[in-house]
């Protein structure tokens, strides 16, 4: 699994502590781990946690990414971004047991956490369980087993209304402010990593464009 990390300006300062924890968590499983920054609050790319959900949005649907880890200060303002976004099915996760019953109840693909509040003594420790418990299984496999039927029907009708209720990613990227698309995708390794990895040739062209 390609799992994406990606920080907005606001917990930037945090990203190395978090991709070393998530690494050290999904790497031993045989994911593979690409962070996106921000990096440093230095950085010249200033992700907003709106321009959070488009990216994130952008690597799940061209398929550079399987799944995507981010957040921001209460980790709500990343979750409402991302999941205004086709294909994008995004919890807010505070302890590990939101982590666990996430992945198995609504198999989503991308969580949002709070860097700032509560984010004290064992911080660390809490990410890890998190991570542990997000991707030591496989997800959708339904919690508590009995109630598996249910949750998995309800999961695909979830799907089915998003798909009517949103746009075409590619739509969205041909309508929404370039200028805002184009600081989104002006990271510092988005190249790098988007274009090794992006499955969607249609999206991969029209961001070539816009990076220019």
């Amino acid at each position: 699994m390609k799992i994406a990390l990606i920080n907005e300006n606001s917990q930037s300062a945090k990203n190395e502590m978090i991709c070393q924890n998530l690494k050290a968590i999904v790497e031993p499983m045989g994911h593979t781990v690409y962070n996106y920054g921000m990096y440093t609050a230095e950085d010249e790319t200033q992700l907003t946690y709106v321009m959070v959900g488009l990216l994130s949005a952008i690597l799940l649907n061209s398929g550079a990414a399987d799944y995507v880890v981010t957040g921001c200060g209460t980790g709500e303002g990343a979750m409402l971004a991302c999941n205004v976004f086709p294909n994008v099915l995004c919890g807010h996760i505070v302890d590990a047991e939101d982590a666990f019953m996430f992945a198995q109840i609504n198999d989503g693909n991308a969580i949002a956490l709070p860097f700032a509040k509560g984010f004290g003594w064992g911080a660390e420790l809490r990410l890890q369980y998190i991570f542990e418990k997000l991707f030591s299984c496989e997800s959708g496999g339904g919690y508590p087993k009995e109630r598996a039927v249910p949750e998995q029907r309800n999961k695909k009708i979830l799907d089915q209304v998003k798909a009517v209720t949103t746009k075409d990613m590619l739509t969205i990227l041909k309508e929404i402010d370039q200028d805002f698309l184009k600081t989104t995708v002006s990271g510092e390794r988005f190249r790098e990593y988007f274009f090794a990895n992006c499955k969607d040739a249609e999206i991969a062209d029209y961001l070539k464009t816009v990076i220019g």
